[in-house]
């Protein structure tokens, strides 16, 4: 018996995924997409209807007779969850529905990289936004995105940006604020936030590259986020790239991390110029035609083309999602970049299409909130 309802509630968590996903779906397509009859999608279907997860959209006519067909579509206002995306400096948050659709956003400086000052500043900004204008909602759970390895969801194990070795922040945070919390990698919710929500939402395979204060790369594959117990080292950040190209902090000439990252692009100017720049004038400079920062934007750009030609031809993807604080660089080298990626293809190879997030931190955070609605999803108990 208790194999029997893992089995249904596996596929009730199947059946709320996909209308989250795809909806307004008719319940031909969900039955055509999870393998279940009729009969078995009214029973899976029937709680969520009650509980108000999900709502019957209007009626459309069906097939030759004529027969009307309501499609599931999810109830988007009758949850409410919050994103937090912790960074070096700042916790950033958004509040969101059932569909992480932000409905407001809000930011609170780090006080330090100790575990209790990050605690505080992510329990205060979550108080923020949920009290909004001063009318308290409630909040069904909290997801929070952060740059380093994270085990089940509960437990950082490693974040070198802010000294961290196995915290359980999930643990913390439960304690502190009394609802659900799901721990994530940065790139990894943020996948899953374009898988979900964005603007290749339902597309069975594509890549995401993030290019920041790192660099990082995110793959869906047959509509799963693709993820391993090493998914949060940042293993896309060295990539080879460019024989030629400056060494990145741990002594990988030409890496992804020492093209791409804004640490290094910022860097490698400021060597040139002889003083401290900060990225926002790099790209400054290039657009106005300085010889030194065109020379430094430039290298980028071809080894950024060079890495999204590398994922399309070895994970046979012909989407690449483009984010992170760093995409401004895409509009000064958007063309070479695509030259670049090209020349590594096969030409008769299909087109990569790339989309171009340029939400920043909203994006990130949305992908926090993504990952905190898909663990709500896996901790229903449904009857059988």
């Amino acid at each position: 018996m208790a194999e029997s309802q893992a089995e249904v509630s596996g596929s009730a968590r199947e059946l709320a995924r996909e209308v989250l996903i795809h909806g307004p779906i008719s319940r031909a397509e969900l039955g055509r997409r999870l393998g279940l009859s009729p009969a078995s999608l009214t029973r899976l279907s029937k709680p969520f209807l009650d509980r108000g997860w999900f709502i019957e959209a209007s009626e459309t006519l069906q097939g030759a007779t004529g027969r009307p067909a309501k499609p599931l579509d999810v109830q988007v206002d009758s949850r409410r969850f919050v994103g937090v995306k912790v960074t070096g400096e700042s916790a950033f948050g958004v509040i969101t529905d059932l569909r992480a659709g932000a409905l407001g956003q809000g930011e609170r400086s780090l006080d330090g990289h100790e575990v209790d000052a990050v605690v505080d500043s992510v329990v205060d900004l979550v108080a923020r936004l949920r009290d909004g204008d001063g009318d308290a909602v409630e909040v069904s759970g909290l997801g929070v995105s952060i740059g380093g390895n994270v085990a089940d969801q509960r437990v950082v194990t490693r974040a070198p940006f802010l000294g961290w070795r196995d915290v359980a922040l999930a643990d913390r945070l439960e304690r502190e604020l009394g609802i659900p919390v799901t721990v994530e990698n940065d790139v990894t919710a943020l996948t899953t936030a374009e898988q979900w929500f964005g603007a290749v939402r339902g597309r069975p395979a594509f890549a995401v590259v993030t290019i920041g204060a790192g660099v990082g790369y995110g793959l869906v594959m047959h509509d799963r986020v693709v993820t391993t117990a090493d998914s949060g080292l940042g293993l896309g950040g060295h990539l080879p790239l460019d024989p030629n190209g400056p060494l990145c902090i741990d002594g990988h000439r030409g890496c992804s991390t020492a093209m791409l990252s804004i640490p290094s692009i910022s860097l490698q100017l400021g060597i040139a110029l002889g003083r401290e720049v900060d990225y926002d004038e790099v790209l400054r400079l290039a657009e106005e035609g300085n010889p030194l920062a065109v020379s430094v934007t430039a290298a980028a750009g071809r080894a950024l083309g060079r890495m999204m030609a590398t994922i399309a031809n070895i994970a046979m993807v012909d989407t690449i999602v483009l984010s992170g604080e760093g995409v401004g660089l895409w509009n000064l080298i958007g063309d070479l970049a695509r030259a670049a990626l090209a020349e590594d293809r096969d030409p008769d190879a299909t087109p990569v299409e790339i989309h171009v997030d340029d939400a920043g931190f909203v994006s990130w955070a949305r992908g926090a909130a993504a990952v905190a609605i898909q663990a709500a999803l896996g901790r229903l108990r449904l009857p059988a």
